[in-house]
């Protein structure tokens, strides 16, 4: 598609009032950006100058208005090969000034007709650094965009928005699974077989685990333990996902059978959350949640810091300053996040397995902490070694 830049200009002029409602009354006016109706969903900000095509189409935004704190977004347009799954997940988009021409070889499209394109309802023009601020004062809460027909007085609007559900509470990791097994096949020579729990998974992940000679067979959410085990996998896997783990009792058992057999194990972000859990360990609602490329986190382990992705508004209770006890032996923190001292790891000490709270797949980057799979593999070969002396 090609448009005249005074087309584009005139384009902008033209689109339609909207506003940001926040559950606690605060409304922000703006421009229609991407489709013009309404959507509701959980205000959330992220930090990422960079990978906002990659954030938009990461399912653990599932129900979330996300809101970009960089003041430009659109400037690369959009492409069909950074997709991290087959849609956009966000339910709403914010965005400060979206950028009037892509420029990038390898966009297709803009970012805005992408939105219109899904049905992804948006908002520019606004402040999005009094947003952020309001949302560290006041944490992530309950939102809609409005604009076109949808528009009311704000306080219907806010009545609106204070009918949805919160977040807190919500299951959503089977909304956005895969519904069918599906194999991501090694790169070069097949060293290991691990069978992938869907619980948001982002297209990366298989993808990373593949380039070191895994066969990854990514199982849906609801997989029970025979169909892990069908399989026969060397390492067993837990994704990325939305949703409060508080609700994920499934997965929870699905883990805690996994652990029951010993076999090697790996979870990031909700798949850390399902590992605290089926240790013994609580998960709580973080205030306003990590979100974007550029977290720091050390790694207790070696005392190396690292610039991480993250995308999560829950978090494990677990003690920072000693060995835990559990059904499954002793475990620790690994990670902790060096803003806020949230747990970003845990580590078993007597079995097989580990777990981290942010993305090492990181396909926006940062790749810090990409060696996460180098210590699986590793992990895998040497359970494989030790039952070959056996």
């Amino acid at each position: 598609m090609t448009t005249s830049k005074q087309g584009i200009a005139s384009q902008r002029k033209e689109a339609s009032p909207a506003v940001l409602v926040l559950e606690d009354g605060r409304v922000f006016r703006g421009r229609a950006y991407g489709a013009v109706g309404e959507t509701f969903g959980e205000a959330v900000f992220s930090t990422g100058m960079t990978g906002y095509q990659e954030t938009l189409t990461d399912p653990s935004y599932d129900r979330q208005i996300v809101v970009a704190t960089a003041p430009q977004i659109g400037n690369t347009g959009w492409n069909d090969e950074d997709d991290e799954s087959s849609r956009i997940w966000v339910s709403g988009y914010v965005v400060r000034d979206p950028a009037r021409i892509p420029s990038n070889w390898r966009a297709r499209r803009s970012l805005d007709d992408e939105l219109v394109a899904q049905g992804i309802v948006g908002i520019s023009g606004i402040d999005t650094r009094a947003l952020t601020r309001h949302l560290r004062e006041r944490g992530s809460m309950r939102s809609g965009i409005f604009s076109g027909a949808s528009l009311a007085t704000d306080a219907e609007l806010v009545e609106r928005v204070l009918a949805q559900p919160p977040m807190k509470g919500a299951s959503l990791y089977e909304e956005v699974a895969t519904k069918e097994a599906y194999v991501v096949p090694a790169v070069g020579e097949k060293k290991f077989t691990v069978a992938a729990i869907d619980l948001g998974i982002k297209g990366m992940t298989p993808h990373r685990m593949a380039e070191r000679g895994i066969e990854v067979h990514v199982l849906p959410a609801t997989a029970s333990v025979e169909d892990v085990y069908a399989v026969a996998p060397d390492g067993v896997f837990f994704s990325n996902g939305p949703g409060d783990p508080a609700t994920a009792e499934g997965p929870v058992a699905l883990m805690t059978a996994v652990l029951e057999r010993r076999t090697p194990l790996f979870g990031i972000c909700f798949g850390n959350q399902i590992l605290g859990r089926a240790l013994g360990f609580g998960t709580y609602k973080l205030k306003y949640g990590h979100r974007g490329i550029n977290q720091p986190v050390q790694d207790r382990t070696t005392g190396k810091v690292e610039v991480t992705a993250h995308n999560h508004g829950f978090a494990v209770d677990a003690p920072l300053d000693k060995v835990s006890d559990t059904p499954f032996g002793r475990v620790e923190v690994s990670h902790v996040c060096l803003n806020d001292d949230v747990v970003e790891g845990l580590q078993l000490l007597d079995q097989p397995g580990f777990s981290v709270q942010y993305h090492p797949e990181a396909a926006a980057g940062p790749h810090d902490a990409a060696y996460l799979f180098d210590r699986f593999t590793s992990l895998m070969n040497t359970v494989l070694l030790e039952g070959q002396r056996a």
